[in-house]
């Protein structure tokens, strides 16, 4: 879903900062893994007006915000229900759960784990989530 849900207003935290010198490698955070299924997330309250039914909450977690805040990596939760979004540019995998997403004037996309799915910045889409839904995400601004 778009970058609303994926604000890093419940800010990440911070991979570690690189100890070698910037001669040594790029400067910035160092290399890192993330066990998906198991981190821990943050609530991202929904707008209202974007739940069509149910009681869908979502959690997040940033991982990584490029400095000019144009690219973000993080992972993104979804309880059951059904909500409407405007993407942003995003691939994400989905690692566990199943939805259905429509996008307006385009296809319908089954996800379920394992599935790579491509949204285009602008894409307005209906997400029914049947079963609680993570993915990893990287979001272009």
């Amino acid at each position: 879903m778009s970058t609303a849900h994926h604000s890093p207003a419940a800010p990440a935290d911070p991979a570690p900062e690189d100890p070698a010198p910037h001669d040594a490698g790029p400067p910035g955070p160092a290399s890192f893994a993330v066990r998906v299924g198991d981190a821990d997330l943050e609530p991202e309250p929904l707008d209202p007006e974007q739940i069509v039914s149910g009681s869908p909450e979502v959690t997040g977690k940033v991982l990584w915000e490029s400095a000019d805040g144009r690219q973000i990596r993080g992972i993104w939760q979804i309880t059951p229900g059904v909500v409407t979004d405007t993407e942003a540019d995003e691939l994400f995998v989905v690692v566990s759960g199943r939805a259905t997403v429509e996008v307006e004037g385009g296809d319908t996309l089954e996800v379920g784990p394992g599935d790579a799915c491509v949204l285009r910045a602008g894409d307005r889409t209906t997400w029914t989530v049947h079963e609680t839904l993570r993915k990893a995400y990287h979001i272009s601004l």
